[in-house]
């Protein structure tokens, strides 16, 4: 699985997490967080035939309070020739999510993407052992 980090109401589903006051109930952020997470997963790199959040493009996801959506992500590399679709896919299977009042999508290159993101089913898909 990519390491993506949650953070913000959605942090505390870390395990190391401190405790955060947050006005979503529990329950709701772990479905808000696992129904953004399914949806990310339907974002497809056109040139790559493995979702987007195997790849690892994904970096960090906040919720907040009011139910919007803040996602960090890279792409395979800064010329990437998919660099003006993605985010708006991002944006879209993220904001179709149930509950969800809002997306933002930014793009970063800090750190920069690289194979060791990816998890190992995006490996065994790429046959990249």
């Amino acid at each position: 699985m990519s390491e993506t980090q949650t953070s913000g109401a959605a942090a505390a589903d870390s395990p190391n997490a401190p405790e955060i006051d947050s006005a979503i109930p529990q329950e709701e952020l772990e479905r808000l967080t696992d129904e953004i997470v399914s949806a990310l997963k339907t974002v497809y790199d056109p040139e790559i035939p493995v979702d987007i959040y195997e790849l690892g493009l994904i970096y960090k996801v906040d919720i907040t309070d009011d139910r919007q959506v803040a996602v960090e992500m890279t792409l395979t590399t800064p010329n990437c020739p998919s660099a003006a679709e993605l985010p708006g896919m991002v944006e879209g299977a993220v904001a179709s999510v149930g509950g969800v009042s809002g997306v933002t999508v930014n793009l970063t290159f800090d750190p920069p993407w690289d194979q060791g993101r990816m998890s190992e089913e995006a490996r065994l898909a790429l046959n990249l052992w």
